[in-house]
């Protein structure tokens, strides 16, 4: 074993004769355990959360989308449709087409989305998995039904399977500028069921047959998107968009899933390293505690330091057992707050430790441990160890080879 670091870890197990530098030690190594603690669990909840919005996006986004480079809509190709179903990673393929619009029902008024999708729709997602009341129909004879964004439906009273009255949908005459003044078209949807899948989506969508809104917006063979759902347990997804994207040309824009929601994902990931920052630097604090009692075990061991240097121990490998020393004192505090996190993490996984107020899509906070978060707060737990170990360290290089009595 490497000296300097046998010595370092004589020095940490051993009893010290002073007590207050057992103390300042224990109050470091506490610090550092509360601190690394905190750290792994923020983190812990900032993924919980991400993952959590991932999975229910998941029922409405595809994994890959297919959208026009220029303008809103394009022509549906059917033998590009048929290219994109034999690529052996493709589950399914799903065409769209989306228009803002005026909704109306029970005599209130309100915007939204209206998307039309074709049979294959729910393939691509998991949006019937999502219903919050009634069914996923779009289809009922001769009427068009339609399921409503839970959000949206609240605001226009819609009541699935408990009224007859019919969703008025309205947009504005092709080439008007679509003030309120001006001609609408306006065709009428049955609410078959509502969803509710995240806020956004909620308030803004609803869902109907192709066909209808192909005929309403008098667009005709025209989409705004192609869903593509993926075999992602079999198959390397950038090969297969690489794929796609080969079929699609330069016309298109192909963006998998997490491109789909970029500035969110970012926006989160800034938030959560934001608060790591923070964190890390409440940690830095505790170096002070650490530097105070790698000072007095320098001054204590100071007789140790003269036999050392005396026997040949070059100043270097003295500084040394001093650097060690506070990596040591860093790593035993991150390995005691590592198993506590660990031991909070399961409760809130297993009985859900912490609650989170009624209305929310969990009854708890989410948590989602990750090995890239472990591994960046080690990182920044050992530089502490080492930035406060450097001057006692520092110190103790400068020591004399004859101890002096006073």
């Amino acid at each position: 074993m490497y000296l300097p670091l046998q010595i370092a870890r004589k020095y940490f197990f051993s009893k010290r004769s002073a007590n207050a530098v057992h103390i300042i030690s224990g109050i470091a190594i506490l610090g550092i355990a509360v601190g690394t603690t905190a750290l792994i669990l923020v983190m812990s909840v900032f993924n919980g959360f991400e993952s959590l919005i991932t999975d229910m996006l998941s029922n409405f986004n595809p994994d890959v989308k297919i959208t026009a480079l220029k303008g809103k809509t394009f022509h549906i190709d059917s033998t590009m449709i048929k290219k994109l179903e034999s690529i052996p990673n493709v589950i399914a393929v799903s065409v769209t087409l989306e228009e803002k619009a005026l909704f109306e029902s029970n005599q209130v008024q309100d915007f939204g989305t209206l998307k039309g999708v074709d049979n294959k729709f729910r393939m691509v997602t998991h949006l019937d998995s999502s219903i919050k009341e009634g069914k996923y129909l779009l289809r009922s004879g001769d009427l068009d039904m339609a399921v409503v964004g839970a959000g949206l439906g609240n605001r226009l009273a819609v009541q699935p399977e408990r009224s007859t009255a019919p969703l008025a949908v309205y947009t504005p005459h092709t080439g008007t500028s679509g003030t309120v003044d001006k001609p609408f078209t306006r065709m009428f949807l049955y609410p078959s069921g509502t969803f509710s899948i995240q806020q956004e989506v909620d308030y803004e969508y609803v869902i109907a047959s192709l066909d209808f809104v192909q005929d309403f917006l008098n667009k005709k063979e025209e989409a705004s998107s192609i869903e593509i759902r993926l075999n992602n347990y079999q198959f390397s997804q950038k090969e297969t968009i690489r794929k796609i994207k080969d079929i699609t040309g330069n016309t298109f824009v192909v963006k998998n899933r997490y491109q789909q929601e970029e500035s969110f994902l970012k926006l989160m990931n800034i938030e959560k390293w934001i608060s790591f920052a923070i964190l890390s630097l409440t940690l830095l604090l505790v170096a002070f505690n650490m530097t105070g009692a790698l000072w007095m075990m320098v001054i204590e061991k100071k007789p140790d330091i003269a036999i050392l240097k005396s026997i040949g121990m070059n100043d270097s490998s003295v500084k040394n057992i001093f650097m060690l020393l506070g990596l040591v004192l860093s790593g035993f505090g991150f390995l005691l707050g590592l198993i506590i996190a660990v031991i909070l993490y399961t409760l809130q996984k297993e009985i859900g430790l912490v609650s989170v107020p009624e209305g929310f899509a969990v009854s708890s906070y989410p948590i989602n441990m990750e090995m890239l978060d472990i591994i960046a707060i080690l990182f920044v737990v050992m530089t502490i160890g080492w930035l406060a170990a450097y001057m006692p360290a520092r110190r103790a290089k400068l020591g004399d080879t004859i101890y002096r009595v006073e």
